[in-house]
């Protein structure tokens, strides 16, 4: 299975998103070849940003999948020596297969689709490991009876799902996103036997800017929420904060060379923290009122929020992973993000 060649071929699953087109960028750069899938070959907005990425005319290779029919992704992973799985279902609309997709939610979706592209990673001749992208919201440091959260959040949290989280409760679609990580990373780590390595990177909410994308990605949305006022993005921050007792975050960038990192070992599995900072709500709106006075959090946004658990990431830092970006650039480079597209206004 070993190969002599330091450049390999990776399959990025949801490679036209924010987080899967600025991974797939980095792997070409070094060389790498990249089978990367995206639910709409059509949609050239997106292809064409992966198209025009240095060495892709050589190096990529573009397959449409989509997670409501896992079976597709056998021919992206054919010959891939590390699978990174990025893709996940928001909402409940399978593109093309409303009528007929046997799911009935994006739960029993993500879950199926992990375990469809576990299987066939697992069959493989060449797949080494599997990498999922995991969420913080999968990894609340809440005690089971909800009394509270635990001193530390670490790779031993999981959410428990079976609590009211005031957060989620008016919001299906983002409680559904909660247990769909969850559930789906459960099930993924269950494969972490034999010979398939299975790594999941608990990532912390992304922010920064990928100049080359043509919208802002939801996470920076989140991240600049409290500025914007806009329900649905402060509502995404607000549960974070609930979920983790703080806000984890870690940039465009680290996140990126987190997944790369995880290719370059020569041997891992298991859960990874994946966050650079951990600050409170009410600390990134202080960061906001301080640094960008011209900038106003919204009315009654200003949430006093203390902080309730603190990320141990030194599991992957002990490994000799290192963050370059601190809170300082991750929140700048996210408001000048949100200020290209006309979202924050001096």
């Amino acid at each position: 299975m070993e190969e002599q060649s330091n450049f390999y071929k990776v399959c990025v699953t949801g490679g036209s998103g924010f987080i899967g087109s600025c991974l797939v960028k980095k792997l070409l750069e070094r060389g790498h070849t990249v089978h990367a899938t995206t639910q709409n070959l059509g949609d050239e907005s997106k292809v064409k940003v992966l198209k025009s990425l240095p060495n892709a005319e050589t190096n990529l290779v573009l397959f449409q999948a989509n997670i409501y029919n896992p079976d597709e992704f056998g021919p992206v992973i054919e010959g891939c020596r590390y699978v990174i799985h990025l893709a996940t279902p928001l909402q409940h609309n399978p593109a093309g297969a409303a009528s007929s997709s046997p799911y009935k939610d994006t739960t029993e979706a993500a879950v199926a689709g992990v375990r469809t592209i576990a299987d066939l990673c697992s069959r493989s001749a060449t797949v080494k490991r599997l990498i999922f992208a995991g969420s913080v919201m999968a990894a609340s440091p809440f005690k089971e009876d909800g009394s509270g959260y635990k001193a530390c959040n670490d790779e031993s949290c999981w959410t428990p799902l079976h609590l009211p989280y005031s957060s989620l409760k008016n919001d299906m679609d983002l409680l559904a996103y909660v247990r769909s990580k969850t559930l789906s990373e459960k099930e993924l780590l269950g494969y972490n036997v034999g010979e398939l390595e299975v790594v999941s990177l608990i990532c912390g909410l992304v922010g920064g800017d990928v100049q080359m994308l043509g919208y802002v990605p939801m996470s920076v949305r989140a991240v600049v929420g409290q500025l914007t006022g806009h329900p649905f993005s402060y509502l995404g921050l607000k549960s974070i904060q609930e979920l983790s007792g703080s806000v984890p975050l870690i940039h465009i960038e680290d996140v990126c060379e987190a997944f790369i990192f995880c290719t370059e070992q020569s041997s891992m599995k298991g859960r990874f923290m994946c966050v650079a900072v951990d600050p409170t709500i009410s600390e990134m709106a202080e960061y906001f009122q301080n640094k960008n006075p011209k900038l106003k959090i919204q009315d009654g946004l200003i949430v006093e929020a203390e902080k309730g658990s603190c990320c141990d990431i030194s599991k992957l830092k002990k490994m000799g992973f290192s963050y370059k970006y601190d809170m300082d650039v991750i929140l700048n480079d996210s408001i000048n993000c949100a200020k290209r597209f006309g979202l924050l206004q001096l």
